[in-house]
């Protein structure tokens, strides 16, 4: 049975619950090893803030990098069919034809860092008709709730209610690939990355990371 997706429990681990939800939609709960659930918690948040807090500044872009080598090699000790690919700058693009949409098409998931008033991690997990990407956004909002930002009241970001073992956003593909940092927005190239997750075929999984659609 597939899990739910979850929503980050604190102000600071949209990025490690967005690496779990790639796993919870990539695969049945009863597939799923605990240590893959540890160890992701265990490796993010890895940053300080000002203050030498630990784990107030989120995940860094080394620990999703990190990450997506520890899981390709969980994957050929433990027999555990997952390839992960971490693109990062001028790769992080998303257009007919770029790796993101590639992924997307062929039934992976990618956890990408884009701007919700800072530096954010969201899962996207398909393609909306032609021009807008389905993703689940791990912090939580209400649509009605009379405190919500003015930023959400665009035609541009929809919320959705009826998927969520997939998305609870539609975004705009023209409004997440700009370069400014408004709401679902990329950025400039030096500061985009991503992680692309697939779930393989198991028979070919040391040989080739050819995906499986789901």
């Amino acid at each position: 049975m597939k899990n739910l997706l979850n929503y980050q429990t604190s102000e600071y681990d949209c990025g490690p619950v967005s690496i779990l939800n790639g796993i919870r939609y990539l695969f049945d709960r009863e597939e799923i090893y605990p240590d893959i659930v540890k160890f992701i918690m265990l490796y993010c948040m890895d940053t300080y803030n000002e203050h030498g807090e630990l784990c107030k500044r989120g995940t860094s872009a080394a620990a999703v990098h990190y990450m997506s080598n520890w899981l390709n090699h969980f994957s050929e000790t433990r027999n555990f069919p997952i390839h992960c690919d971490y693109i990062k700058e001028d790769e992080v693009v998303i257009a007919p034809g770029s790796k993101i949409w590639t992924a997307l098409e062929n039934g992976g998931a990618v956890v990408l860092r884009l701007s919700l008033e800072c530096w954010h991690y969201v899962l996207l997990t398909g393609i909306d008709g032609e021009d807008r990407i389905l993703l689940f956004d791990p912090y939580y909002e209400e649509i009605d709730d009379p405190e919500l930002d003015d930023e959400y009241k665009t035609e541009e970001i929809e919320f959705l209610h009826h998927m969520p073992k997939r998305a609870n956003r539609s975004i705009s593909v023209c409004r997440m690939n700009r370069t400014a940092i408004d709401y679902y927005q990329m950025g400039e190239f030096s500061d985009r990355e991503a992680l692309i997750m697939y779930r393989t075929r198991p028979e070919c999984r040391k040989h080739t990371t050819e995906p499986v659609s789901i």
